[in-house]
C-alpha cells in the first residue's frame, strides 16, 4: 500500500435532484475523482447519467471526470465524451461480442478478439485521456491479459454492472488479486466498483487496489467528509 488511495464517489448515488450542490459537497469533502457511470440501457438493462449531467458535474467541480461507459459501440462515442471532459474513459471489452455479431462475423469467429477494444482504448489515448478497461464479474484476467499494456486504468466490477447498491461479490477477491500483481507489471491504475465501503475495503487494498469507486455507503451519509476519511482510515 505504498502508493496513494484514491476515493471516487460514483455520481450515479447522488440526488440529482440537486446535482450541483452535491457536486460541490463532495468536492469540498476530499473526493479525488468523480465518476460517472454512463448507460445505455442496452449493454446494461439501465439507463444513467447522459451528457447534461456530466455538463453539470464538470461546470460545479475541478476534479478530474472517470467516466464508465457501460454502452454498445462505446468507440462511436470517445471523442464526445473527452469533448465533455472526462480524464479517464472506460469502456467494457464484453462489448465486443456484441460488436463482432453486428458486424457480421459468423459463429465460426472467436467471441472475445478485442481488436475493437484495442483500437478504442488507442483512440482514447490519443485524445488526450486514460484509456481504461472495465471488466464484468464472470470476466476471467486471462480473456483480457493480451489488453492490459494498453491501460492506464482497470475498473474490476465487483457487482453486475448496471445498478447502484448492490452488495459487494466475495467471489472476485481472487481475480483481482491478480490483477493487483499485473498493476506492476504493466502500469495501470486497479480501481474497483460495486459495494465498496468501510468493512471491505482493506481488503481489496493488500490485493493491490488503490483507487475505489464509492456509491451508497458514501451518499447516505450526512457528512461526505466524515466519509471519506474513514473509508481512507479504514484502510490503515
Amino acid at each position: 500500500m505504498n502508493r496513494p488511495i484514491i476515493i471516487l464517489p460514483s455520481i450515479l448515488c447522488a440526488n440529482h435532484g440537486i446535482l450541483a450542490e452535491e457536486t460541490k459537497k463532495i468536492t469540498q469533502a476530499g473526493a479525488d475523482y468523480i465518476h460517472i457511470d454512463v448507460m445505455d440501457g442496452s449493454f446494461v438493462p439501465n439507463f444513467g447519467c447522459g451528457t447534461e449531467i456530466i455538463k453539470c458535474v464538470k461546470k460545479h467541480s475541478p476534479l478530474p471526470l472517470d467516466v464508465h461507459l457501460m454502452i454498445q459501440d462505446p468507440a462511436r462515442h470517445i471523442r464526445l465524451f473527452r469533448d465533455l471532459g472526462a480524464d479517464i474513459i472506460s469502456i467494457h471489452p464484453e462489448a465486443d461480442v456484441e460488436h463482432t455479431k453486428k458486424s457480421g462475423c459468423d459463429s465460426q469467429c472467436p467471441p472475445l478478439q478485442y481488436e475493437y477494444t484495442a483500437n478504442a482504448l488507442a483512440e482514447i489515448r490519443a485524445l488526450g485521456a486514460i484509456p481504461g478497461i472495465a471488466i464484468n464479474p464472470s470476466t476471467t484476467v486471462e480473456a483480457i491479459k493480451d489488453l492490459l499494456p494498453l491501460c492506464g486504468h482497470v475498473l474490476a466490477m465487483t457487482v453486475n454492472p448496471g445498478y447502484g447498491g448492490q452488495a459487494f461479490m466475495p467471489e472476485t477477491l481472487d481475480k483481482i488479486e491478480t490483477l493487483g500483481a499485473l498493476s506492476h507489471q504493466y502500469g495501470f491504475t486497479l480501481c474497483v466498483d460495486g459495494g465498496i465501503n468501510k468493512n471491505n475495503i482493506k481488503k481489496l487494498a493488500l490485493r493491490g487496489v488503490t483507487s475505489f469507486v464509492v456509491g451508497s455507503a458514501l451518499f447516505a451519509q450526512d457528512d461526505y467528509a466524515v466519509g471519506i476519511k474513514q473509508l481512507k482510515e479504514s484502510i490503515y
